[in-house]
C-alpha cells in the first residue's frame, strides 16, 4: 500500500487551519469570556472585600458612638445627681440657718420682753414707791419741817454765792415762798444768809397752798428749789440711773 503524500499534506494543511480556525474564533472569544469573568468575579471579591471593611468600620464607629452617647448619658446623669445633691444641701443648710435665726430672734425677743417686763414692774414699783414717799412727805410736812429747809437753804447759800449772783443779773429782791409761813427765826436766819451774800437786799416771805413743801427762792433770774417734790425728783431720778445700769448690766452677758 503506497502513502499519498499529497493527501497526507492536505490533511495536515487542513488540520492545522482548523486548529487556527477553532484558536481564532472559539478558544480565543472563550479564553477572553473567561478571562474577563474572572476579572469581573475578582473585581466584585474586591469591593465586596471593601464593603466589608467600610461596614465593619461602620459598626465599629457606631459602637464607639454608643459607648460614647452611654459615657455622656453616665456623665449627664452624675452631674444631674450632683446639682441635686448640691441643692439639697443649700436648701438644707438655707432652712438650718432659716431655723436658728428664727430661733435667735425667739430667745432675743424673749429676752427683751423679759428685760421690758422686768423694767416695766421696777418702773411701776418705783413710781409706787415714789408715790407713797411724796404722799408721807407731804403728810408728815409743817412748819417745822419747812423751817428747817429753809435753815439748810440758808447754809447753801455761801458755797453758791458766785453762781447765784451770776443767775440773780440785776435782781434787787428776793422772794421766798413756802407752803406754810414760816417760823420767824427760820425768816431771820435766811434773810441773814441772804444779806451775806446780797448785801442789804429786802426779802419778801408769801405762803402758796398750792406749792408742795418746802421753799423756793426767787432773785432776779435765780431759782432755788427745795421742796419735797425736788427731793422726789431727785430720788426718781436716782431710782432710773439705777434701773438704767441694772438694764445695761442684764444686756451685758447677752450681747
Amino acid at each position: 500500500m503506497s502513502i499519498d503524500w499529497i493527501t497526507v499534506a492536505a490533511q495536515i494543511a487542513n488540520f492545522l487551519v482548523l486548529v487556527w480556525l477553532l484558536k481564532r474564533f472559539l478558544y480565543r472569544p472563550i479564553l477572553d469570556g473567561i478571562d474577563a469573568r474572572e476579572a469581573e468575579i475578582t473585581a466584585r471579591m474586591q469591593e465586596a472585600v471593601v464593603a466589608k471593611e467600610h461596614a465593619q468600620k461602620a459598626e465599629q464607629d457606631h459602637l464607639e458612638q454608643v459607648r460614647a452617647l452611654h459615657a455622656q448619658r453616665a456623665d449627664m446623669a452624675a452631674a444631674v445627681r450632683r446639682e441635686a445633691e448640691a441643692q439639697r444641701d443649700a436648701l438644707l443648710a438655707e432652712a438650718r440657718a432659716s431655723l436658728e435665726a428664727e430661733r435667735t430672734a425667739a430667745q432675743a425677743r424673749q429676752k427683751a420682753e423679759a428685760r421690758q417686763f422686768g423694767a416695766k414692774l421696777q418702773s411701776a414699783g418705783g413710781a409706787a414707791l415714789l408715790s407713797l414717799t411724796r404722799k408721807a412727805l407731804t403728810d408728815l410736812a409743817d412748819e417745822t419741817l419747812e423751817g428747817r429747809i429753809a435753815q439748810h437753804l440758808g447754809t447753801r447759800l455761801g458755797p453758791m454765792a458766785d453762781n447765784l449772783r451770776a443767775a440773780a443779773g440785776d435782781g434787787t429782791a428776793a422772794i421766798v415762798t413756802s407752803h406754810d409761813a414760816l417760823p420767824a427765826s427760820a425768816q431771820k436766819d435766811l434773810t441773814a444768809h441772804l444779806n451775806h451774800v446780797f448785801p442789804n437786799i429786802p426779802v419778801d416771805f408769801q405762803t402758796d397752798p398750792e406749792q408742795a413743801p418746802g421753799v423756793i427762792l426767787r432773785i432776779g433770774g435765780a431759782q432755788l428749789d427745795w421742796t419735797v417734790d425736788g427731793y422726789i425728783d431727785s430720788l426718781d431720778e436716782m431710782m432710773g440711773a439705777q434701773l438704767d445700769e441694772a438694764s445695761d448690766a442684764r444686756k451685758a452677758p447677752d450681747d
